[in-house]
């Protein structure tokens, strides 16, 4: 009797573009060949045309009124639950960043846990960011005068080229943790772990459409995204200065709000707050404090 484990042909993972919760192909079908840092061929990924980069833009507009509408806490617990799901897939992501960036698995783990804690440090800002650069205003009058930071829309978030998940996550969590929702372009020549990190997003509770993932030309697909109408801001963290400068241009076509690419030595320090306030608006409201007795004191 044969061993049928000899016979057995191992199943090979397509991987596919991340769009409104599902997985589609390439609208243009194209692919191209990824490879390790030897120079290995790893997989074809999908290349993303510009009708992709519309589709993912129409998908996160459908789903910001949801997310956004939100309770702070609500999305802390999905973003929790995401860190949640990464961590049970550990060693998948090990091996997958490790080819994707040429690191010994000890170096790679340590990238992946910095990845899931990242993902569990945002989920705690979300329903305290608001408490940070919001609050009450003292004014000249009687009257209440409260400022408090609401979402800015749709955000095109270009993932940092060379830290292909841990960059992608730094960039990308706090832009939904603040009640965003969000077209990504991977790293171009590493874009896999990202792919993976869409199948954790769509078994997990962040709701389709919130986040997209594309792969391909980053300024292929930059350039649709930074010049449509729909998108309210962009993150430039993956593009060249050259590529940026042109992005900048085109997005200012509507206003949008931009973050330039700013040069990170180690994503593994901590963040701090600025990515989340870059895509926050401030809402102010007056309300009259209303008079006390005949005196006419307030409170």
């Amino acid at each position: 009797m044969s061993d049928r484990s000899t016979d057995r042909l191992s199943v090979f993972k397509t991987y596919k573009l991340y769009v409104g919760g599902k997985f589609p192909r390439s609208e243009s079908g194209r692919v191209y060949e990824v490879t390790d840092s030897k120079g290995n061929w790893l997989a074809n990924a999908p290349q993303s045309s510009r009708k992709d980069a519309r589709d993912a833009v129409v998908a996160a507009r459908k789903a910001f009124g949801g997310w956004s509408g939100a309770t702070a806490y609500n999305r802390g617990q999905v973003l929790y639950r995401v860190a949640e799901m990464l961590e049970g897939r550990r060693d998948q992501f090990v091996r997958e960043v490790a080819e994707a960036e040429g690191l010994g698995r000890s170096k790679a783990a340590a990238v992946v846990d910095a990845t899931v804690d990242r993902w569990v440090w945002y989920a705690g800002w979300t329903d305290k960011i608001a408490q940070v650069v919001g609050g009450g205003n003292p004014v000249a009058g009687p009257f209440f005068n409260l400022s408090s930071p609401e979402p800015t829309g749709v955000v095109a978030v270009l993932a940092p080229q060379e830290s292909s998940f841990l960059g992608l996550v730094s960039v990308l969590a706090p832009v939904i943790a603040t009640g965003n929702t969000a077209a990504v372009v991977t790293s171009e020549k590493s874009p896999l772990p990202a792919l993976s990190l869409a199948e954790v997003l769509a078994t997990s509770d962040v709701p389709g459409g919130v986040v997209n993932v594309l792969s391909g030309r980053t300024a292929e697909i930059a350039a649709p995204l930074a010049a449509h109408q729909d998108v309210n801001a962009i993150d430039l963290a993956g593009a060249d200065e050259v590529l940026a400068k042109e992005l900048e241009i085109a997005a200012a076509d509507n206003l949008k709000r931009v973050l330039r690419p700013q040069p990170v030595d180690d994503w593994t320090a901590a963040p701090g707050t600025d990515r989340m306030t870059a895509f926050l608006e401030t809402k102010t409201v007056w309300h009259p404090t209303g008079a006390l007795g005949a005196s006419g004191s307030s409170y």
